[in-house]
């Protein structure tokens, strides 16, 4: 049976699925100041970043239309997926749900599930790389559907940030708190919830230690690591980011690393030298 997998731009795209036609990523629009940034294959990151550091208020996003999520999920392929950042963090999953439908009332039958990720950026494409396994092996749509549900509610995000501005902008992180963690070097070590919002872990001082810290909760709440991939995406910091990947090999078995360099959202959300992590 052929598929197709749709991601909205949050996600990171493998280098072969570009190529892929059963792979499509759907971009979300970002806004900084009065200057609105189409999250597509023509996104400069380093351009974008100099915009927000010059820009006082707090960059947002705007997911897809219903119908631009229609006509990405209106094609020939037999199984179709929607893969989405959190619905606690953007309408896209909402987006995605009401397009699905909307193709669905038209053409009956058809097979379409969205994920909720609870989940963003590299977190997005290990459910996309799932998805793909449970195909290639040759899977029921609705064991497809089980699995990669049953493979989300097990998965973890976590992430470092150089740059507290975003958190502090968006309402997340005060002024206060802020202010104080950039005088005194405090890097707050962040992580998903079940139910896909933000909270935090723990702290160090210093960018090199809050990543000690973060590894040392990945290998906490990593179980049968082994069998599992782990992937790492970072925003204009390769170094930082190859550097984690030898500490975690290290420190436990996995079936495979990814690292990625964070797409348009995803580089709104970490800023400048911040570190993703999806396992």
């Amino acid at each position: 049976m052929s598929y197709k997998i749709v991601i909205d731009s949050c996600g990171e795209l493998l280098e072969e699925w570009k190529q892929d036609e059963r792979f499509e990523s759907i971009p979300l629009t970002l806004m900084v100041g009065g200057e609105e940034i189409v999250d597509d294959a023509s996104f400069d990151q380093a351009d974008f970043l100099r915009k927000v550091d010059a820009c006082p208020e707090c960059p947002k996003s705007a997911c897809p239309s219903p119908e631009r999520y229609r006509d990405a999920f209106d094609c020939e392929a037999d199984h179709v997926y929607g893969v989405t950042l959190s619905a606690e963090l953007s309408g896209s999953y909402n987006s995605a749900v009401l397009g699905g439908n909307l193709l669905k009332e038209e053409k009956p039958g058809k097979k379409v599930h969205i994920f909720n990720s609870r989940s963003a950026s590299i977190g997005q494409t290990l459910i996309a790389m799932k998805i793909q396994e449970c195909e290639e092996a040759g899977l029921p749509f609705e064991d497809v559907v089980s699995i990669v549900e049953k493979y989300i509610e097990g998965q973890n995000t976590f992430f470092v940030l150089e740059n507290l501005d975003t958190l502090r902008k968006n309402g997340r992180l005060s002024k206060v708190k802020a202010l104080v963690a950039t005088a005194l070097k405090i890097k707050p070590v962040m992580g998903s919830t079940p139910e896909g919002t933000i909270c935090q872990l723990d702290q160090a001082r210093g960018m090199n230690k809050a990543l000690v810290k973060m590894a040392e909760h990945i290998v906490e709440k990593t179980v049968d690591s082994e069998h599992k991939v782990l992937a790492i995406s970072h925003c204009n910091s390769a170094k930082r980011a190859q550097m984690l990947k030898e500490a975690l090999q290290e420190k436990m078995k996995l079936s495979k690393i990814v690292v990625l360099d964070t797409a348009g959202v995803s580089s709104m959300y970490a800023n400048d030298g911040g570190i993703i992590v999806a396992v």
